[in-house]
């Protein structure tokens, strides 16, 4: 959206996309409508579900590829990552990676509005974990282990899920919020920590600007990883 009267304008990158955005010093950003909201998620899901899982394996294959040689990710060493679904990219072989290389993997565990990142150290590990009742592979929100908030040190690098993303950064999640309070949550305990944040996006998850302006509170992606 364009500045309105007396508006400034900033210039960002994220990855090697320019974008313009605003100043967060010069008033709020544009705010998307529930009911628009609602109709793109709906989209994009149902595009999800009638893509190849050839096309899916492919895409994986090409993002995985370019997350290892990203300079956010070879210098992180806490990181947190999403387990996929079958209609999302393939985090799997990028878990298995992050372990080969020794880095300290957290992963999500939800129980009802609550979401927390616990240790995961390894693919047996992952290998066994339980399934929810949507088929994703997740810890025990009550078993004990290392816990992000807790251990005193936090993430270096989010690798966070979504239903929609732009190429400056913008992110429609699934409508819970829990990254959104995770994510206060973790600045709040580790406020001079410096984070970093990434999405991997299948080609069909990319909508405009337009599309997805980014409001005032919203949080902007660092890197959104594609095939091309």
């Amino acid at each position: 959206m364009m500045p309105g009267p007396g508006r400034q304008m900033e210039t960002v990158r994220t990855g090697s996309h320019e974008c313009a955005v605003d100043d967060p010093a010069a008033g709020m950003a544009a705010t998307i409508q529930n009911s628009l909201k609602v109709a793109l998620r709906k989209r994009i899901k149902d595009a999800l579900k009638s893509i190849d899982p050839e096309a899916i394996a492919r895409q994986s294959q090409a993002v995985t590829a370019k997350v290892l040689q990203s300079e956010i990710f070879r210098h992180a060493q806490r990181v947190s990552i999403y387990l996929s679904t079958t209609s999302e990219l393939d985090t799997t072989a990028l878990l298995s990676e992050m372990f080969r290389l020794e880095k300290m993997v957290f992963v999500p565990t939800y129980e009802g509005s609550r979401m927390k990142m616990v240790r995961l150290r390894g693919m047996d590990e992952y290998e066994s974990l339980p399934l929810t009742k949507w088929n994703i592979k997740q810890p025990d929100f009550k078993e004990a282990r290392e816990d992000a908030m807790t251990n005193g040190h936090g993430i270096d690098l989010f690798i966070v899920p979504g239903v929609a993303f732009t190429r400056c950064g913008a992110r429609m999640g699934h409508g819970m919020g829990y990254y959104d309070k995770f994510l206060k949550q973790h600045a709040e305990k580790y406020p001079h920590k410096k984070i970093s944040l990434m999405a991997l996006s299948l080609n069909e998850q990319i909508v405009n600007n337009e599309e997805l302006p980014m409001e005032s509170h919203d949080v902007r992606l660092h890197s959104v990883i594609t095939e091309h």
